[in-house]
């Protein structure tokens, strides 16, 4: 009978601490894939204008998440890599996409018109917005995302490239600056970020 009742003890103890290390697994704090910023920042608000010459300002967007790059329409890779993880992305999110707003800012505004953005997005995603503007208006964005970038002639048919930085920007849904990725980074990794952040919400 004391055999019977020690067994049964241990048996209790053993689903107790088997219960105990599963919440402990599942309160374990998510672990965020991309650089992050902690604690956040107040993204640095701007206004644009998108590829249908309508205003856009960042600090409209609250309560969305907005992935940000940098780039131009004439890159030959970099570029048009990242709009086609936006398109898998956005693909991906089903439903839940409309809580994130897709951004495509132009380092090269005398060749990026709205005309020529309207044109170029829809080659991934038409509902990627493509910001461009004066020259004052996107130094100032620039140097608030301390984003690099220089004319590099070629002298090839595109006349010149444009180095730039190639890392994408998660502001969260309270308008704060949380994540970069390295162009490097997956689509994946980017994707169960956003999730996780759309969840929290």
């Amino acid at each position: 009978m004391k055999t019977k009742y020690f067994l049964l003890g241990v048996g209790v103890l053993l689903g107790v601490a088997l219960v105990l290390t599963g919440w402990q697994f599942f309160q374990r704090p998510y672990t965020f894939r991309g650089s992050l910023i902690d604690p956040p920042v107040p993204a640095a608000d701007f206004e644009l204008t998108d590829q249908n010459g309508q205003p856009f300002r960042l600090s409209d967007q609250k309560g969305q998440i907005v992935l940000l790059f940098f780039g131009y329409t004439h890159c030959p890779d970099v570029c048009p890599l990242t709009l086609s993880h936006f398109k898998q992305i956005k693909a991906d999110l089903g439903d839940r996409a409309d809580q994130v707003r897709f951004v495509f800012i132009t380092v090269d505004p005398e060749r990026d018109t709205a005309d020529q953005l309207q044109q170029y997005l829809p080659n991934f995603d038409s509902e990627i917005l493509g910001l461009t503007g004066s020259m004052q208006s996107l130094e100032s964005v620039w140097k608030n995302y301390g984003v690099y970038r220089a004319k590099q002639e070629v002298g090839s048919a595109a006349g010149y490239l444009m180095d730039h930085t190639a890392r994408t920007y998660l502001i969260d849904q309270q308008g704060n600056w949380r994540l970069t990725y390295p162009f490097e980074m997956g689509k994946d990794d980017i994707l169960q970020d956003v999730i996780h952040l759309l969840n929290r919400e």
